[in-house]
């Protein structure tokens, strides 16, 4: 191969690498309230973002930050994670939008394969990828104008919560973590709720997916499972019911999720151990929110118990799990509390 030709397979794969990595654009404009499962604040700024993973998969984000900011200077920032099988539109948009009212540069984004995000096939959960999909949001952040970043925290919502504590303990740049009605998708999968489903219960899980990734591919049709059923009967749990509430019905529905997702996800999700190294997090503080009456709060007393100081678990009287993603009554607790916990940390 002569020098030539040399230095332009070089600068080929330089274009190709900044393309694949690193590459953001702004799109303003591009996102109205109409898109939203809550009321656009008066007093804060969208901008929809779009930014590439270390693995080239486009990632789609909302980034909130107040219409009254200082653009002189640089900022606090947190990215906010969705629920399993949500949204940006839905609880961790309205998050964001909340500590931007209280300050902060936010970012609430679809993980890969989900929402407006890119990755195919659609509506898969890869652990390792949701994992990156928060380091890359860090990545984006810590480039921004307005942000300081020295000081970026994490806030994880639901199945969120156990990503961004995986995040937090392999990326030093996160400063702060934060989790409300905390979901350990691994445990849930192998365990199931309350731990309720056995090891051999589990093996047979195994065996069928085992069966349905050879039948898929040959090419037969795919095999989905709804996180939200689409309907409820009376012998529903008052659990169910909640979550039935919050994804089924005006109240958070979003065109961009029906939560159904691919039912050999589930393997992976099995292999996915958030707590295995929660305690190297620290000197990093991390907050668990949970409500009293959450059928998920052991999830969070089980990191809570696992990890190192400083470390906080943040009990809300008479709230649910599903409570806290947007009731008024719950939020004007988790919303100061959240705001408190960063400012003090994200100093």
């Amino acid at each position: 191969m002569n020098l030539k030709l040399i230095l332009i397979v070089v600068a080929a794969a330089v274009l190709t690498s900044s393309i694949v990595w690193g590459v953001y654009k702004i799109c303003k404009g591009t996102t109205t309230a109409a898109h939203l499962t809550f009321r656009q604040s008066d007093s804060v700024r969208m901008e929809k973002v779009i930014f590439k993973n270390r693995i080239g998969i486009e990632i789609a984000g909302h980034m909130y930050m107040p219409k009254n900011i200082d653009k002189n200077k640089k900022h606090p920032a947190i990215v906010v994670g969705h629920t399993f099988t949500g949204v940006k539109e839905q609880t961790s948009g309205l998050h964001a939008q909340k500590l931007a009212e209280m300050g902060f540069v936010t970012l609430a984004f679809d993980a890969s394969f989900w929402g407006e995000s890119g990755g195919q096939p659609r509506n898969i959960e890869i652990p390792d990828i949701r994992i990156e999909d928060f380091i890359a949001a860090v990545d984006f952040l810590s480039t921004q104008s307005l942000v300081d970043a020295g000081r970026i925290g994490l806030l994880g919502i639901c199945g969120g919560g156990g990503y961004v504590v995986s995040a937090a303990a392999i990326d030093h740049r996160v400063k702060a973590v934060a989790t409300v009605s905390m979901y350990d998708l691994g445990r849930a999968r192998r365990q199931g709720l309350g731990d309720a489903i056995s090891y051999e219960q589990r093996m047979k899980t195994l065996d069928l997916i085992g069966d349905l990734r050879t039948k898929e591919f040959r090419g037969e049709k795919r095999t989905d499972t709804l996180g939200v059923p689409a309907s409820i009967t009376d012998k529903d749990t008052e659990n169910t019911r909640e979550f039935y509430d919050y994804y089924r019905t005006p109240r958070a529905q979003h065109p961009n999720t029906d939560t159904a997702y691919s039912l050999v996800s589930q393997a992976a999700m099995m292999n996915f151990f958030p707590f295995i190294q929660i305690e190297t997090i620290s000197p990093r503080p991390l907050l668990f929110i949970v409500g009293e009456r959450a059928v998920s709060a052991y999830f969070s007393e089980d990191a809570y118990s696992k990890a190192a100081q400083p470390k906080e678990l943040y009990v809300v009287p008479g709230a649910s799990h599903v409570d806290l993603y947007d009731r008024p009554e719950y939020m004007k607790l988790t919303i100061p509390k959240l705001d408190s916990f960063f400012k003090q940390n994200l100093k």
